[in-house]
């Protein structure tokens, strides 16, 4: 067997979004090749994922986060992503309790106890009230959308015509919210690149506690968001109009360890 074609991988979730890790510190995987990507995720033919993440060096934080999509595109910020890829660093003794990392949108800050991990997410300046929903970037664009019987909802069908009716081809991720307590509110996430709906999503996450806050459902500055994959908890300050030391918590887990031909 041709060891150069081994691709030695590392399978985490957070949530039960789930990644592939590569150390890619060396920089020889093939990142532009989409079909390999998207084979790597197949949960058929290849890994299974919702997502590949390469940690590679960069000379002004701890590492870098290159992030793509299922479908084999390299793509926008992941905040259970992001999460995940703090948990292997620390796995491989890169980094102790905290960490600042690099990613598509800028630096991150995190810190990882035992599996919890807590990752500050960008700053929010903008949250548009379209009155049917909320859109927002939290390092990804995400449609937000107040509903009842959220349980019963196709999510596939449902987020889809908005993904594309709306957002057109670039496409935009579609977050469901259903509120149970003042501070507490169900979730499910339509993923654009993923093209379907997955069991957490951590900037929809995010993206649904403050739009909540800003539409006035909830005063609480610390919201609790149940995905079908577990709860995850979002902490913030607002003030000037600005959502700052945004931080999205939960545990963040290895699942196992491979070795792929490829």
């Amino acid at each position: 067997m041709n060891t150069s074609n081994k691709l030695t991988f590392y399978k985490y979730q957070g949530t039960g979004n789930d990644f592939i890790l590569l150390d890619d510190r060396n920089e020889k995987f093939p990142k532009g090749d989409t079909e390999l990507i998207k084979l790597l995720c197949d949960r058929r033919f290849g890994i299974g994922a919702d997502g590949l993440i390469l940690l590679q060096n960069e000379e002004h934080s701890d590492f870098k986060m290159v992030y793509f999509n299922a479908d084999g595109n390299e793509s926008t910020m992941c905040g259970n992503g992001g999460r995940c890829i703090v948990a292997f660093a620390h796995s491989l003794g890169l980094i102790e309790q905290n960490t600042i990392f690099t990613a598509v949108d800028g630096n991150h800050h995190a810190m990882i106890d035992g599996d919890k991990v807590s990752l500050q997410m960008i700053p929010i300046k903008e949250i548009i009230d379209k009155k049917k929903y909320y859109f927002l970037n939290t390092g990804s664009p995400h449609h937000v959308q107040i509903v009842t019987e959220l349980e019963q909802m196709d999510v596939a069908k449902d987020g889809a015509r908005l993904r594309y009716g709306i957002y057109g081809e670039a496409g935009s991720n579609i977050n469901f919210v259903e509120q149970e307590t003042d501070n507490v509110f169900a979730v499910r996430t339509y993923e654009r690149g993923v093209e379907g709906e997955t069991l957490s999503c951590g900037t929809g996450v995010t993206a649904v506690a403050l739009a909540m806050h800003k539409s006035g459902q909830t005063k609480n500055k610390e919201v609790a968001i149940k995905t079908k994959g577990g709860t995850l908890k979002v902490t913030f300050d607002y003030s000037d109009g600005v959502y700052n030391s945004i931080w999205l918590i939960g545990e963040a887990k290895l699942v196992y360890k491979g070795e792929l031909e490829h």
